[in-house]
């Protein structure tokens, strides 16, 4: 799960925050869509999944992944500079996405998954969530 949130970070974040480079739409889109092939990828031979978990695994990365990334663009254009609200929203979708794969993943599968590190990232999105309450 922390390669997965590090590729989360590494894809996202420069095409949110529009890099020195100043890359066209078309070449962060395009560099958004290949981190997230990669990542189903992974996931695919990691978990072995079949055909419509892949299906509803590529459904969800791409919606929540789009989601975050249409929330980041609002943060940015209306100038919020405090990082927490940035946390805030990442730690909310991929909040969503673990919830929506504990739905489609089986009990071996799912245990693959969370010592793949999503419960590491888990407890931590948790304290965070415990940490803003105080």
């Amino acid at each position: 799960m922390k390669k997965i949130v590090a590729l989360i970070v590494a894809c996202l974040l420069p095409v949110l925050l529009f890099s020195q480079e100043k890359k066209t739409p078309e070449q962060m889109e395009k560099e958004f869509y290949e981190a997230l092939e990669k990542q189903i990828e992974n996931l695919t031979a990691l978990l072995d999944l079949d055909d419509t978990q892949v299906f509803y695994v590529d459904s969800i990365l791409t919606h929540d992944y789009l989601a975050m990334q249409e929330e980041y663009q609002n943060l940015s254009q209306a100038k919020v500079s405090n990082a927490d609200i940035y946390y805030a929203v990442q730690d909310k979708w991929t909040e969503q996405i673990y919830n929506s794969f504990h739905k489609i993943f089986d009990e071996q599968q799912w245990e693959k998954y969370l010592k793949s590190g999503a419960a590491r990232e888990k407890k931590a999105r948790d304290r965070r969530a415990a940490k803003k309450l105080k």
